[in-house]
């Protein structure tokens, strides 16, 4: 279902760069009808038509993984301006590429600053647009040329102030569908690793019990048997005991591994409760199984580490999938004063043993910000794909 919202939002996003094109063909058929095209200006605003598109799908797809594509933004900022300046014949036609640019540059920031992007392209493409309108339509009377310098007004502010709403909103849906999707896995993890752990404690607590009963009992008849034919089975009884205790033991340690889902929601309770405000960016999959174990300790030592060493007020933690690596960041604004020196204090080289054991590494160390990361890094195992599996 999340997959299905998300493609949704993606054509919609592309469905705009469509009306670019539409707008601009539309534009060049009326200016065939008008007189002759003028190629020198023409050739060059369509070929920035097509970078610009290249620049758009960029941005769009860094919308959809939730990174705000700055530079390709500024690039394609210059590119519709260019576009609106050598483009010929309809000037709203040509502007509708700034349009298009500010429908996704406005995605991903404050609302004050989408205001600020909107009143801005407004700033800059209306007086563009009256003086080419006025261009366009030649020697009219006053009245004419007023009207249509109003009408290319108020077309310009109509388009910067609901094309890139609607893309917001659109998005916006998207991302609490996203998160409701996730809150309900989140859930259904959280119940599994709960019953996991009773599970674990049960068998721990009845069953490890018996069987360290059954151990001492044994042990003390093989004492009592002296050197007979039932102390050796006794004996054999007591060994045996203690083979099943160990294994017993191994998977109970098993089941008591921490759960990566069920840490970061309970480190983000324990650093909200400490008045530390915790952002948690999170990726729509999870983590592969052999890292997230190790991850979550990663989790609980970073925030341990906050609590202790840091005048922190807020926290952020990223977890990010690429093909390769899986990556883990926890960020504070609070430099760690004591928390890194030689490893001491803050269990940093235990985490790092551990991740060692998945072939990752771990660094700690101040940003340029006063701040302090913890980065811990582990390669992803490619899944051997099953012949004739359906």
């Amino acid at each position: 279902m999340i997959k299905r919202v998300r493609r949704v939002v993606r054509w919609t996003l592309n469905t705009t760069l469509g009306l670019v094109w539409f707008v601009i063909v539309l534009g060049l058929l009326a200016e065939q009808e008008a007189g002759p095209v003028n190629w020198w200006r023409l050739g060059p605003a369509l070929a920035l038509v097509v970078v610009f598109s290249a620049l758009f799908l960029r941005v769009t797809k860094a919308i959809l993984e939730r990174r705000y594509a700055q530079r390709e933004l500024v690039a394609g900022a210059v590119v519709s301006l260019a576009v609106a300046l050598l483009g010929t014949g309809a000037p709203t036609s040509w502007s509708f590429v700034a349009f298009t640019w500010l429908s996704v540059a406005v995605i991903g920031v404050r609302v004050r600053t989408a205001w600020i992007l909107s009143l801005a392209t407004l700033l800059v493409t209306a007086p563009l647009n009256g003086y080419r309108m006025l261009d366009y339509i030649g020697d009219a009377d006053t009245a004419t040329q007023v009207g249509a310098v109003v009408g290319s007004f108020l077309y310009t502010a109509l388009m910067c102030g609901t094309l890139p709403w609607a893309n917001r909103l659109w998005v916006w849906i998207w991302r609490i569908a996203e998160e409701a999707h996730e809150g309900r896995e989140a859930q259904a993890r959280l119940a599994v690793a709960e019953e996991r752990l009773r599970f674990a404690r049960d068998l721990h607590d009845l069953v490890g019990h018996q069987l360290s009963a059954i151990a001492v009992k044994s042990e003390l008849a093989v004492r009592l048997g002296g050197d007979t034919p039932a102390s050796a089975e006794m004996a054999e009884v007591r060994g045996l005991a203690r083979t099943a205790l160990r294994e017993l033991r191994e998977a109970v340690k098993g089941y008591r591994q921490l759960d990566l889902t069920a840490e970061l929601a309970s480190v983000r309770g324990v650093l909200e409760a400490a008045g530390i405000t915790c952002d948690l960016k999170l990726p729509y999959r999870e983590a592969p199984g052999d890292t997230a174990p190790v991850f979550a300790w990663v989790v609980r030592e970073a925030v341990t580490n906050v609590l202790r060493h840091s005048t922190a007020t807020t926290c952020e933690i990223t977890l990010r999938l690429t093909q390769e690596e899986t990556i883990l960041e926890v960020r504070n604004n609070g430099v760690q004063k004591d928390a890194v020196k030689n490893g001491e204090g803050s269990g940093l080289a235990g985490l790092s043993e551990r991740l060692g054991a998945v072939g990752g590494k771990l660094t700690a160390e101040p940003d340029r910000k006063g701040g302090f990361v913890l980065r811990a890094a582990a390669p992803r195992v490619q899944e051997p794909v099953l012949a004739g599996r359906l």
